[in-house]
């Protein structure tokens, strides 16, 4: 789903804002100040603008400055929040970035943030609201690969993160080991890739069949998909914790969201040795 072209958040510009400026205008004038003068150097300007402060909305204190250090503005959990802080801290996110990331949204949720940003895009699936003021890059090189089709919230959480991050995904869905033909027929890709988000439950042996087929770094993600004994995941994490493949690093259980960005990281930083590009 590609994101609509921006349009103005419906948001209040109160106190936390004027705050908030008030402190980035004083900061951010010393070090320009500092920069005309020639005591400072650009790249130095730059370290400094990576820690100017955030601003407190009381029930939360918003890094505006996160993607400067990190890639992705601060990207808002839903869990646990209501309609209300979640859209407060959305249109905050869009007023200040070009991009937004909403995970684990609950449907009621949803329908807050797309009032306050109605240019975003629901993936209902995936549990995420996105948006982003202008088209992303698109590296390529990384690969989504999913277990089964129950394992895809979790695997599409990855993609929709990853994308954010600039990257261009390619999904390859429901090519778990019960039928290991429908992966094979995939090597070639699996082999081109620059890192690969392999998301399974049930016996998890997924990531480490990718691993010996491929020398690209493996992000394995274990869902709480399963029978019995499953454990909401806990048996797939110990699979994937002990697997025999070298290349495997194992992100907690569900946690689309934290494999998609290792993997994004690692594909921009490939495309990108000087960070100072980015």
């Amino acid at each position: 789903m590609v994101p609509k072209p921006h349009a103005a958040p419906r948001c209040r510009a109160g106190t936390h804002r004027r705050r908030a400026q008030a402190i980035d205008r004083l900061a951010l004038q010393r070090i320009l100040e500092a920069v005309a003068a020639g005591t400072l150097s650009p790249r130095e300007a730059h370290e400094r603008l990576r820690t100017l402060p955030y601003e407190d909305l009381h029930f939360a204190k918003l890094d505006h400055h996160r993607a400067l250090r990190d890639g992705l503005p601060e990207v808002i959990l839903g869990t646990g929040k209501t309609p209300a802080e979640c859209a407060e801290l959305a249109a905050r996110i869009v007023d200040q970035s070009d991009r937004l990331l909403v995970t684990r949204v609950e449907p009621d949720q949803a329908r807050a943030v797309l009032q306050a940003v109605p240019a975003a895009c629901h993936d209902q699936r995936a549990r995420c609201i996105t948006w982003r003021r202008d088209q992303p890059a698109a590296w390529p090189g990384l690969l989504i690969c999913s277990g089964g089709t129950a394992d895809l919230p979790v695997a599409e959480e990855a993609a929709r993160t990853a994308e954010m991050m600039d990257c261009a995904p390619v999904r390859i869905f429901d090519v778990g080991v019960a039928g290991l033909s429908r992966l094979l027929d995939r090597v070639g890709e699996l082999q081109r890739a620059t890192a690969i988000v392999a998301v399974a439950g049930m016996d998890a042996a997924l990531p480490s069949v990718i691993a010996g087929l491929t020398a690209a770094p493996v992000i394995a993600v274990p869902t709480s998909v399963g029978y019995g004994a499953s454990f909401d995941g806990l048996a797939a994490l110990l699979a994937m914790l002990n697997a025999c493949a070298p290349g495997v690093a194992v992100v907690n259980i569900d946690n689309g969201f934290g494999a998609g960005y290792l993997a994004a990281s690692i594909v921009r930083g490939a495309a990108l040795p000087d960070r100072s590009e980015a």
